[in-house]
C-alpha cells in the first residue's frame, strides 16, 4: 500500500507515515523512486511522543471546572 493508504488505515497523516518509513519504523517498507511501498499487513508503529506520568494523572486540575 502507499503512504496515503497506510495513513487512512491507521488514522495518521501522510507526513508522519513518511517519517516512519524514513526512520525504518515500519517493517518491510521499500522506496521506489520517490514512492514508499508498505506491506498491507504492516503494523502501525508505536507513538513515541511523551505520555503523562502516573504522578501527573493523579494530580487534580489547578483550576476548578465550576468556574
Amino acid at each position: 500500500m502507499t503512504v496515503k493508504e497506510a495513513g487512512e488505515k491507521w488514522g495518521l497523516g501522510i507526513r508522519i507515515v513518511t517519517l516512519y518509513c524514513t526512520e525504518g519504523r515500519i517493517d518491510g517498507t521499500v522506496k521506489k523512486g520517490n514512492l514508499w511501498l508498505i506491506p498491507k499487513d504492516a503494523v502501525k508503529p508505536e507513538d513515541r511522543r511523551r505520555k503523562k506520568s502516573p504522578i501527573q494523572e493523579e494530580k487534580e486540575p489547578a483550576v476548578s471546572k465550576d468556574i
